[in-house]
């Protein structure tokens, strides 16, 4: 198979008829001035040594050798390694529970993190899958369409957290409903949903839903993380979650209705503990579906023929050197053409340039060929020397951000594809720097930041459905991540309200107590005087009562 790599630049061939035209104009007059002189056959006749014809020939080997130098910067390559290949593959979609009830940690680490551990692995088994990914707890919503990228389905899982819905529950129906409509609509390849959940249903369906699916031709797969006994939830401040009466919750694993659910389905079930035999047991189901087979031509890796067409280009110029205007050969003639040697050193610069400018060009097939086979680090390697030999190759800076990215190297990533965007001229790689950047901001909660390198890569390519699906998953998630904080300061307001009336009621009750305390002291004060006044008086009483009583006579007869 024969491309060019970089085809933009053969518009420059527009040139050569161009030449062709002003040579045509120039020829013109000439013969112009050439009858001021006299009839042209006289004028020939008098220049003997003249060649009429090689001028011309001198001119075409030159533009000849300018269009193959254009060739040549445009890239030609060879398809070198070709193979018919049969992929086989099934679509997966994968519904995950991410309630609060999968934070309980009777599974290592927990719930949660278990069952991305086991997606991941899943991921990693796949070759010519498609997988898609769902959430729910009491709502569900696609987290990621069907898709063969599994780096973004990895970038996508390592996101998923119980905040991501507001609504709590857990809506099983719902979230099988929708996965059986994610499916692509190739048929005689296997479908299956895979149901991850710990089976606490709170709305009731799934029988129904699962039945549905399987009518389609679907098979549901349930795996039942958990443990049937319980655990409580964790709230992440040290205590559990609690239920309106002030108790603990316990949420265990229903693993009847997981088996009823697996059975409507026509799929199985699967109980995940802390070992890999649930990894393998899906493995084997999963292997059982069909696959359907697709014969496609490959061409694996290709070959720069720029070589060969500079060699062209060096022989044709060094005719045109050779080649004199006169038809006398002596050695003293050559000194007509000096305006042509110029034209020719010109050119010769222009193959050192364009041989050069190969040499990054070079290290960039090295740095895609280790970047193939999983070495990463020899791959950004070769890119940096890359940049170093040419700073404005913008190829160069996006595969290093892509090297870096597979490191997990995320802001030294999303600086590398920001750069590529300003370097690129064409808008559809341009749009997929904008896109890689965006998923790194995403992954990290930085949705603002994402919004907007999404949107600049819409506007370079606004047919981009992946990155249109990704901006709306983000301003949800967004506008979650607001209304999460907004809840905690107005929680935090609300502990402060409550210190502050506590603070208050303390206040209080110590000037009650000091009041009582005065009056306290105010009565045994009273007491003790009207005691003293009461003492006094028995005194005054007992005093009169000892003086004798005397009788005055009114009357001496």
């Amino acid at each position: 198979m024969f491309r060019f790599e970089d085809p933009i630049y053969l518009y420059l061939l527009a040139v050569i008829p161009l030449l062709a035209i002003i040579r045509w104009l120039m020829i013109r007059q000439q013969k112009k001035r050439l009858r001021r002189f006299g009839d042209l056959e006289l004028v020939r006749e008098l220049m003997p040594d003249v060649s009429r014809f090689r001028p011309l020939v001198k001119f075409v080997l030159l533009l000849a050798a300018l269009a193959l130098l254009i060739v040549m910067i445009a890239r030609p390559q060879f398809g070198t390694k070709i193979s018919h290949e049969k992929r086989t593959g099934i679509e997966t979609i994968i519904a995950m529970d991410i309630s609060n009830s999968m934070l309980a940690e009777d599974v290592t680490p927990s719930r949660l993190d278990r069952s991305k551990m086991m997606v991941e692995n899943l991921v990693d088994n796949f070759t010519n899958d498609k997988i898609g990914l769902i959430v729910f707890a009491g709502e569900a919503f696609i987290q990621l369409p069907i898709t063969s990228d599994y780096v973004s389905a990895k970038m996508f899982l390592s996101s998923i957290d119980p905040s991501m819905i507001a609504t709590q529950g857990t809506d099983i129906a719902t979230a099988i409903s929708m996965a059986s409509r994610s499916f692509t609509q190739q048929e005689g390849v296997g479908k299956a949903i895979i149901v991850i959940t710990d089976g606490e249903d709170h709305e009731g369906g799934a029988l129904d839903a699962a039945k549905e699916a399987k009518s389609r031709g679907h098979r549901v797969y349930v795996l039942g993380v958990g443990s049937p006994k319980g655990a409580p939830i964790p709230t992440g401040d040290g205590d559990y979650m609690k239920d309106n009466t002030g108790q603990t919750v316990m949420t265990g694993l229903n693993e009847d209705m997981c088996r009823q659910i697996a059975e409507a389905g026509g799929g199985a079930y699967i109980h995940v503990e802390n070992n890999s035999s649930a990894q393998e047991t899906l493995d084997e189901e999963l292997d059982k579906l069909a696959k359907k087979e697709i014969s496609s031509t490959i061409y694996s890796d290709y070959d720069e023929q720029f070589q060969a067409v500079g060699i062209i280009v060096l022989l044709l110029l060094i005719i045109e050197i050779c080649m004199l205007e006169v038809k006398n050969p002596l050695l003293k003639n050559i000194s007509l053409f000096k305006r042509k040697k110029v034209v020719t050193l010109v050119a010769l610069l222009m193959v050192a340039g364009a041989a050069s400018a190969q040499s990054d060009r070079m290290l960039i097939r090295k740095g895609n060929k280790q970047f193939r086979a999983g070495n990463f680090a020899e791959a950004e390697v070769l890119y940096r020397k890359a940049i170093e030999q040419n700073p404005r190759n913008p190829q160069a800076v996006y595969n290093l951000g892509s090297a870096l990215l597979r490191q997990q190297k995320d802001s030294a990533a999303v600086q590398q594809f920001m750069d590529a965007t300003k370097l690129e001229p064409n808008p559809l790689r341009r749009a997929k720097a904008f896109h890689n950047a965006g998923v790194i901001c995403q992954t990290k909660k930085m949705y603002a930041e994402a919004i907007d390198v999404y949107k600049e890569a819409l506007r370079c390519n606004p047919a981009d459905d992946e990155t249109r699906y990704n901006l709306e998953v983000c301003k949800r998630q967004q506008k979650q991540q607001q209304n999460q904080k907004q809840q905690q300061k107005q929680d935090q307001k609300q502990q402060d309200q409550k210190k502050e009336e506590q603070k208050q009621n303390q206040q209080q009750k110590q000037e009650q107590k000091q009041e009582q305390q005065m009056s306290k002291d105010n009565a045994e004060q009273l007491l003790n005087a009207a005691m003293q006044e009461e003492k006094q008086t028995q005194q005054r009483m007992k005093k009169a009562q000892q003086q004798p009583n005397r009788r005055k006579l009114e009357k001496n007869w």
